[in-house]
């Protein structure tokens, strides 16, 4: 009698030794009944892949994106490698690199024809100044070594503008530059000032962190304002700020950057605009009822502690560097 092969029945008449064979060839039978359509999806995938055609990446660093961008060096990249790289170490990508800013944010490319302008200016402004009142070694040693430039402001969601990052000392993003036009442009008009200003306030911003992250400022100025630090600086008034003892709105969202804060506008609008600044508070009270007297007070206080952190920290004649500064700045703005 016919009997199927998993109901095989193992008599007498079988040798011993076949029963585990049988047994083997029986557990086989079953797996092969129960994974057919696997076994036959997986032997036409390594027929597909035997009869595709070996390619390989000869070139992978042509690989846009990924390092491999070349391009045939031009006057920007000669005056940049020569002002720059070769001096400070400082390198700079003008070319469009989305992952070197915020992918979050819209931007567009820099014009090339700002280029060298800007970084000009940068330079005369910034790294010369205070070449000329402390000396090269210490800017070499200090500046951040790369820098990337976007055409556009960078918007935030609470409808504010980031017009310049830092990253842990080494990297600067500088935005705005298809808006950067000088006293002497053809198209220059006296508004523009607001976009160099804020350009180069950016700029000593960072660097003020980059000095104050290295050795840090005193302790006492962080005194002179507690209590008053919030983080709905943003809703706030530079007119108002300085009403309570503050120098710009954003340096009430905390010390570290109230103190570079400070630095910035210091160096920016000169002795004399800083001053301005100080005798534009008006008589009466704040909202967070600070006096008149009370404001001054703070913003001559922590004016006298950036003196004196650069005077006993780094040797340097924070006056001096303002006027040196400010000389600058009014070369491309009056």
């Amino acid at each position: 009698m016919y009997q199927p092969y998993d109901e095989l029945i193992i008599d007498n008449r079988v040798p011993r030794w076949l029963v585990p064979l049988l047994e083997r060839l029986k557990q086989i039978k079953n797996f092969l009944v129960n994974h057919t359509q696997k076994i036959l999806l997986f032997l036409c995938l390594i027929a597909s892949l035997a009869s595709c055609k070996k390619e390989t990446l000869d070139k992978v660093d042509d690989i846009p994106g990924l390092g491999g961008d070349t391009w045939v060096a031009g006057p920007i990249d000669k005056w940049i490698s020569d002002s720059l790289t070769e001096p400070f170490n400082i390198a700079v990508k003008y070319k469009w690199d989305q992952f070197e800013l915020s992918l979050n944010k819209t931007l567009v490319p820099p014009k090339e024809d700002k280029i060298i302008p800007v970084l000009s200016a940068v330079k005369k402004v910034w790294l010369d100044t205070y070449i000329a009142e402390k000396d090269s070694l210490f800017m070499k040693k200090y500046v951040p070594k790369f820098f990337a430039l976007a055409g556009s402001a960078s918007w935030n969601t609470d409808g504010t503008i980031t017009l310049g990052t830092a990253e842990g000392g080494r990297k600067v993003v500088l935005y705005v530059l298809n808006d950067f036009r000088v006293k002497g442009s053809p198209d220059y008009k006296s508004s523009d000032s607001f976009n160099i200003k804020q350009m180069f306030h950016t700029i000593e911003h960072e660097f003020g962190h980059i000095l104050h992250q290295t050795i840090y400022y005193p302790q006492d100025f962080k005194s002179i304002s507690v209590g008053f630090y919030n983080s709905s600086w943003n809703n706030v008034t530079d007119a108002n700020a300085n009403r309570d003892g503050f120098v710009t709105a954003y340096a009430e969202s905390a010390p570290d950057e109230d103190f570079v804060e400070m630095i910035a506008m210091m160096l920016i609008e000169g002795r004399g605009g800083f001053d301005a600044i100080v005798k534009s508070i008006p008589p009466g009270t704040s909202v967070n009822n600070v006096t008149q007297a009370q404001a001054v007070n703070k913003l001559r206080q922590k004016e006298a502690i950036v003196v004196s952190y650069f005077k006993d920290t780094w040797n340097i004649d924070f006056y001096s560097l303002q006027t040196r500064v400010r000389a600058q700045v009014e070369k491309l703005i009056k």
